[in-house]
């Protein structure tokens, strides 16, 4: 028995290539989804099994005894397909296999834009999850495989939300079939119209501006009237957060969003939600949000523990205000993932209490820590050190 693993390509029949083309025609049996065993039905001379699922494909495969069968594949075998799935457990199996690739969405939307596609990165929202934001953060052009649920409409909103409205996309829809659509425009316009679940999305990569990753200067910032954290404190609080690239966190109390900013910048992958129930700060944390192409910040007007109810579950949660609801919130964070890394900084004693205090009473290992820098600063002809506030950092970890 010898197996052939075919990529149909788009679904259009012409696209075939003629070497996967004579290995169809001279089958014993054919395997596939419906809509491409009809597409190939001119070719086909034999038995046909309609089946999708690899398991259940590779039962019909070990209960068969033809000689020569093709498993029909859509796209290319080699990017974001059933095959490689099935080749692995042909190998186990020790069945003899030959892939033969076909004709990718990725070509086809490239032909159809006349865009090149050797600088794209590729996704897959095809019964996956998937985001547009941290992949157009990666510097270049981002390619997705769509399906019903996270369709382009979906993608292009989280675009949207997070600022970049304005990213040019391509979508192309039913590529290679004789109701093939493109668009081209924002993502802003496409979130509002409907596609084909058979499309594919191009999303141009998101402008991005020289700074640094950890320790921006206090300056650097849009700052208005709303009090931020220091440059230096947010070293300690980032350090002591530990953030890993995939991490959601949140962000209570975040005032004009410093440390959103650098959490952000720091999970690229992950998604930071800075929750400010003041208006002037929710704008600033969006202006810094664009300053330093932190777009997978979002910014959640209200107040805590409130605005955390409808937030996925963090792995690190960052308090730098809590509006005397300290109890409150943590015992929330804790309900919501008792694995996550809590820090809280605090000026006033009565706001370190409070925070050992609660950490406490929901099972937390603490740990403290005191902050406090001073500035060199010129008078006359001597320079002076001025003090700032010393600040608490305080670390709440459950025991393993």
């Amino acid at each position: 028995m010898t197996v052939y693993l075919i990529g149909i390509g788009g679904g259009n029949p012409e696209l075939l290539t003629l070497i996967a083309a004579k290995r169809i025609e001279s089958a014993d049996l054919v395997i596939g989804a419906g809509r491409m065993i009809e597409a190939l039905k001119h070719l086909i001379k034999c038995d046909v099994i309609k089946e999708t699922s690899t398991p259940k494909i590779a039962e019909e495969i070990l209960k068969s005894d033809a000689d020569k069968i093709c498993v029909l594949f859509s796209g290319d075998t080699g990017f974001y397909s059933g095959a490689k799935k099935l080749a692995g457990r042909l190998e186990e199996e020790k069945i003899d296999f030959e892939i033969i690739p076909g004709i990718s969405s990725v070509q086809l939307l490239s032909a159809a834009t006349g865009r090149a596609w050797d600088e794209w990165n590729f996704f897959t929202a095809h019964g996956a999850e998937a985001s547009a934001v941290s992949a157009v953060m990666k510097g270049k052009d981002a390619f997705f495989v769509t399906d019903s649920k996270l369709s382009p409409s979906r993608l292009c909103e989280e675009l949207v939300q997070a600022g970049l409205g304005d990213t040019k996309v391509y979508i192309g829809e039913n590529l290679s079939y004789d109701s093939q659509k493109l668009y081209a425009g924002t993502a802003r316009e496409a979130s509002e119209m409907e596609f084909s679940p058979l499309s594919v999305i191009l999303c141009e990569k998101a402008p991005k501006k020289p700074h640094s990753l950890m320790g921006i200067a206090d300056d650097e910032y849009i700052r208005g009237g709303v009090p931020m954290t220091k440059q230096e404190v947010r070293a300690v609080i980032l350090s002591k957060l530990d953030i890993s690239p995939a991490d959601i966190i949140w962000d209570i109390g975040a005032g004009t969003g410093g440390v959103s900013v650098e959490m952000a910048l720091m999970a690229g992958d992950g998604r930071v939600y800075a929750v400010e129930r003041n208006e002037e700060g929710i704008e600033l944390i969006k202006k810094n949000r664009e300053r330093f192409s932190a777009y997978n910040l979002i910014a959640v007007q209200g107040s805590a523990p409130e605005a955390l109810e409808a937030l996925p579950k963090p792995d690190k949660v960052f308090i730098g205000g809590s509006g005397k609801n300290m109890c409150e919130i943590v015992r929330l964070v804790s309900e919501k993932n008792s694995e996550a890394v809590i820090v809280i900084s605090a000026i006033a004693l009565e706001t370190l209490g409070e925070a050992m205090r609660a950490l406490g009473e929901n099972g937390y290992e603490i740990g403290a820590v005191q902050v406090q820098s001073s500035y060199a600063k010129k008078i006359g002809e001597y320079n002076m050190m001025t003090a700032n506030n010393p600040i608490f950092i305080i670390t709440g970890k459950k025991n393993d």
